[in-house]
């Protein structure tokens, strides 16, 4: 916008026109009269008050000319300068939000619809209005709005929404080539409905956002999808909807887009405000639900047609209601409909006496309370502790924790109770239940099963989720058990974790409930459970780079200690929130939990903590170009770990200290250090520590001009990192051995290996390593000849790494766009950014530094076209 100072590269490039005009010896004044521009306008280019590059024909020339007498080797030098700039900002332009955020991962085709599903039956009028929306004669949606609503009459749950809404959406699948987003939103769930924020963040990561560019706000996520969706054909199905206030921000800006929204409620300021065309599903036809009683029964439908109207009666009509009767029909084959129907009419009339209001819903518990009344008394209390499980699904160890079953029996709990419709299938070994179930069965468990009886079941179930993710950790990184608390062995069987990738499966798959477990105890009473769940599952948290679930489970770890007193607790969650915040690049807020931690550790005397706390410390330092501290703190670090005998510590310690040394040119101490760490990692088994080892020696041979060696370093390092599912030392090896392609002449392959890197950074929210992955990126693209690649790279990696105080990466950044500009033949620009390079390479006292001084030296002496060294 005119009026504000521009950034960036349009900023460069109009304080460079501004030094020209200045150097010509012109006023301003006299410049706009030979460019044939009014002076407002020229004013505005040359304070860099613009936010596009100026017009070249119209501007740039004219003003060149003017300023250097029709030299035309200054024009040509000005022209390729200016194509150049148009080329950057048109790709910074087309990032997410129109920032200087590039290079971001292909664009993302989302395909997020569940299963379609198995038996449909009807809805033919209500599928052609919706295929309407979408008329192969048109080139969008033939609605003017940007959200079409599918509501239940009278807010009647189990009328089949999600059924039309999920097998509509796969038959029209093809019209929306840029993918499929969906969300249940659990509007009518017994817990908390999902809020918008919480649905925008699973879009923008379905959409390709890394987590750390996910912004805050909720209007800020809102602008951000819209800014994604811009000009896409993408299908956004918002399922199981409480209120227009939850709807309205997850609404694209773009009419190329079609939402579907289905809810219990009619949303009519949906319809008001943003014109949605509402899709009043009523009841089944009679004939219809015949029809469908037909599909799941078989041949007694038609053995008994008035039978099978009653019971479709009965069923008010309802999907749901009539898959739960037509299950229970098709378990006792040998009774007739006839007699069923009779059983059902007097289950009824029970429950009419205590609730005659007429609601539909009272139906549907009709139904569900004849077919609870045919179970076994174990599998009805299967089913109603199954309901008090806090996540949206689980698998049959969890159930069998619930139930307090050996896993045989609860495997075949569950299968009765998938058969009768009363759970279903969520995924393969997984079980979920209809929010109209759940909150029937745990209705029923508050009345039948005794508040102690609830409360054991869910002790067994977090004691399961406790024990089974110790196990898991300990045979994932068993060199760091004794970092970790003792659990006992739960009262349910647990599945197997002897092998390290079934241990890993289960927590991958587990992830999210285990999240879910540490706020839920939390809030009810499981205090020590919270704790300890955090503490266990740290690593993985850590070396995943599952950073917005580990900020999560562990700032709910430190209410809980801080409600119990609990200070050994307390230390261990503000050691693991600073270590989150530091690999998002919060160092200030990082160093603050560190310093907190250093000191209540001290004060209660535990060593192995303090230790934490000091590398960690170290740690931030190093980030922030505080050199001298952090190897104070690493130091501090590792005596203090050999004086314990804390092996894995002491690795941590020494693999630090050697990055440090590097850091600073001081390689041959940085190499032995990073042999000791290679060495006490492999003597304790720790596959992590022993990656991460590989990789920085790698980083030493190259820097000794041994790139066979550094490569066959990096390319271990990767191998153990996937094995060991550390996505940080992944990212990074890959990253590393890209510059070493690069440095070999294999640009291609170095290019390739940049992007993989650069976007498992962004994945997983490390903003240090996305910096540097931008300024290895932008070297490598100078090297194969394309400068306004480069410069995007390295304009990026300078925002990125100023944001979060990375001096060295600003440093690098700097270096970077310095060559970049000198590649264009512009010998000024190149000079003021290395002189930005050298005051941070000076200010950190690196040996980089001396480079600089040799390319400025070169820069002052070379002529056209030389190349500084």
């Amino acid at each position: 916008m005119a009026g504000q100072r521009s950034e960036g590269p349009v900023a460069d490039f109009c304080a460079a026109l501004r030094q020209l005009q200045q150097d010509s010896g012109l006023s301003r004044a006299e410049l706009a009269r030979q460019v044939k521009c009014s002076r407002s306008q020229l004013y505005e280019i040359l304070n860099g008050r613009v936010s596009r590059p100026p017009e070249w024909d119209r501007v740039v020339e004219p003003l060149v000319r003017a300023c250097t007498r029709d030299d035309e080797r200054a024009i040509a030098r000005w022209r390729k300068r200016h194509g150049v700039l148009v080329q950057v900002h048109s790709e910074l332009r087309r990032q997410p939000g129109g920032t200087s955020r590039p290079t971001q991962p292909d664009r993302v085709v989302p395909a997020q619809l569940p299963a379609d599903v198995d038996v449909f039956t009807g809805r033919a009028r209500e599928l052609a209005a919706l295929d309407l929306l979408v008329a192969d004669d048109v080139e969008h949606p033939a609605v003017s709005s940007t959200a079409v609503v599918i509501s239940a009459v009278s807010g009647t749950a189990g009328v089949g929404k999600t059924a039309l809404a999920v097998r509509w959406a796969h038959r029209v699948r093809d019209k929306f080539p840029d993918g499929q987003l969906y969300v249940n939103l659990r509007g009518y769930d017994p817990g908390q409905p999902m809020s918008a924020g919480d649905a925008l963040a699973g879009f923008l990561r379905a959409l390709g956002l890394a987590g750390q560019d996910i912004p805050l706000e909720v209007d800020e996520r809102a602008a951000t999808y819209r800014s994604l969706l811009d000009g896409r054909r993408v299908l956004v199905v918002l399922d199981n909807a409480t209120s227009v206030e939850q709807i309205r921000p997850l609404l694209p800006g773009t009419s190329s887009c079609l939402v579907l929204v289905t809810s219990r409620d009619s949303l009519a300021g949906l319809v008001a405000r943003h014109g949605a065309r509402r899709l009043d599903l009523d009841l089944l036809p009679p004939e219809d639900a015949v029809a469908l009683l037909r599909v799941l029964i078989g041949e007694r439908v038609e053995a008994e047609p008035e039978a099978a109207k009653t019971l479709a009666a009965q069923c008010a009509w309802l999907p749901l209601a009539l898959r739960v009767a037509a299950e229970l029909a098709a378990a006792r084959p040998s009774t007739s409909l006839a007699a069923l129907v009779a059983e059902l009419g007097d289950q009824q009339r029970r429950l009419d006496l205590l609730d005659a209001g007429g609601d539909p819903r009272t139906a549907v518990s009709s139904v569900f309370s004849w077919s609870y009344q045919h179970l076994s008394a174990e599998a009805a209390r299967a089913f109603r502790l199954l309901s008090l499980h806090p996540g949206p699904d689980l698998d049959s160890y969890a159930a069998t924790a619930l139930i307090n079953t050996g896993r045989d029996r609860g495997q075949q709990l569950l299968d009765l109770l998938d058969r009768a419709h009363l759970i279903q299938p969520t995924s393969l070994g997984r079980y979920g239940m209809h929010d109209l179930l759940r909150a029937y069965a745990n209705q029923l468990a508050a009345t039948e099963d005794s508040e102690p009886e609830r409360r054991a079941a869910l002790t067994r179930l977090f004691d399961h989720y406790l024990a089974t993710a110790a196990a898991a950790m300990d045979t994932r990184v068993p060199a760091e058990r004794h970092h970790r608390p003792r659990i006992p062995a739960p009262a349910t069987p647990g599945p197997p974790m002897s092998d390290p990738t079934a241990a890993r499966a289960w927590l991958d798959a587990e992830r999210a409930t285990l999240a879910t477990a540490c706020a839920y105890t939390a809030a009810h009473g499981w205090p020590a459970h919270t704790t300890r769940l955090a503490t266990t599952l740290f690593r993985y948290y850590d070396t995943g780079g599952y950073y917005a679930d580990a900020l999560s489970i562990h700032t709910h770890a430190l209410r809980a200690a801080r409600h119990t007193g609990d200070r050994s607790a307390e230390a261990h969650a503000l050691t693991s929130l600073g270590v989150v915040y530091q690999q998002q690049g919060h160092n200030q807020q990082a160093g603050e939990h560190h310093q907190q931690a250093l000191a209540l550790s001290r004060a209660i005397g535990d060593r192995p903590g303090e230790g934490r706390a000091l590398g960690n410390l170290g740690v931030v330092y190093a980030r922030q170009g505080r050199f001298a501290q952090a190897a104070e703190y690493f130091q501090q670090a590792l005596a203090l770990f050999r004086a314990i005998g804390d092996r894995a510590g002491e690795a941590r310690a020494l693999g630090n200290l050697g990055g440090l040394y590097a850091r600073q040119g001081r390689f041959e101490q940085a190499a032995e250090h990073h042999q000791q760490t290679l060495a006490l990692a492999r003597y304790i088994g720790h596959r992590p520590g022993e990656a991460r080892a590989l990789d920085n020696l790698g980083i030493f041979y190259a820097q000794q001009g041994g790139f066979q060696q550094a490569a066959e370093h990096h390319q271990q390092a990767l191998v153990l990192a996937r094995d060991a599912g550390d996505r940080v030392v992944e990212a990074a090896a890959l990253d590393n051995l890209g510059i070493v392609y690069s440095r070999q002449g294999r640009h291609q392959e170095a290019a390739e290996q940049h992007q993989l890197a650069l976007i498992l950074f962004r994945e997983i929210g490390d903003r240090g390593g996305e910096a540097k992955a931008l300024n290895s990126f932008g070297e490598t693209r100078l090297r194969m000849g394309q400068p306004q690649d480069a410069f995007i790279q390295h304009t990026a990696a300078l925002t990125v790494a100023t944001e979060i105080g990375d001096r060295y990466e600003q440093a690098r950044a700097y270096s970077g766009l310095a060559h970049t500009y000198y590649s264009i033949d512009d010998p000024e620009q190149a000079r003021d950014n290395w002189r930005q390079a050298l005051t941070h390479y000076t200010d950190l006292a690196l040996p980089e530094a001396d480079n600089i001084r040799a390319a400025l030296a070169a820069l002052d002496q070379a002529q056209q076209g030389d190349s500084p060294g």
